[in-house]
């Protein structure tokens, strides 16, 4: 099980990644033609979505590598059952606003879908597909905090050091 989830975040952390290499072709291929006086329809927008689902499809990745923000003050600050209590808590806490984040995100593309909603732009691209890699990153990063919840119950969970996220690079 565990080899399964580290390759599904892995899996989406290489999506975000092939987004972004898409987002920078758009990019190109918009300065590309303001150059040489062609229009390529819809580029902006494809680049917003793609910018989107790199930030979504990344998210889990980033949660169980360690860099995502946290503010350890008071965590910092306790030890023993009150520290892991917290750790608990705040786990819990952040795996519910992910269900309700991916409840959500799903129930938009569900809609999207069901009522045809078409982009503005000239594009006219249907939102519910960009809108897919929102709602997948969504999922994924609740099953990450779920992880990183039954980890911490079992006591079996890593946290890495404060300075030791900085050397990733």
């Amino acid at each position: 099980m565990r080899r399964a989830l580290d390759a599904l975040y892995d899996g989406a952390a290489w999506l975000a990644a092939l987004a972004m290499v898409g987002l920078l072709l758009m990019v190109l291929l918009s300065i590309a033609g303001r150059q040489l006086q062609f229009h390529v329809p819809g580029t902006d927008a494809y680049a917003g979505y793609l910018m989107a689902a790199c930030g979504y499809l990344a998210l889990a990745h980033t949660l169980k590598h360690g860099e995502h923000i946290r503010v350890t003050l008071l965590l910092n600050a306790l030890q023993g059952q009150a520290r892991r209590a917290l750790e608990l808590w705040a786990l819990a806490a952040a795996s519910a606003l992910a269900a309700l984040g991916a409840w959500y995100s799903v129930r938009l593309v569900w809609q999207s879908h069901q009522f045809h909603d078409i982009s503005t732009g000239s594009d006219a691209t249907p939102l519910w597909l960009p809108q897919l890699a929102m709602a997948a990153g969504s999922l994924i990063l609740l099953l990450a905090f779920v992880d990183e919840l039954v980890l911490e119950w079992r006591g079996l969970r890593v946290v890495p050091g404060s300075d030791e996220a900085l050397h990733h690079e």
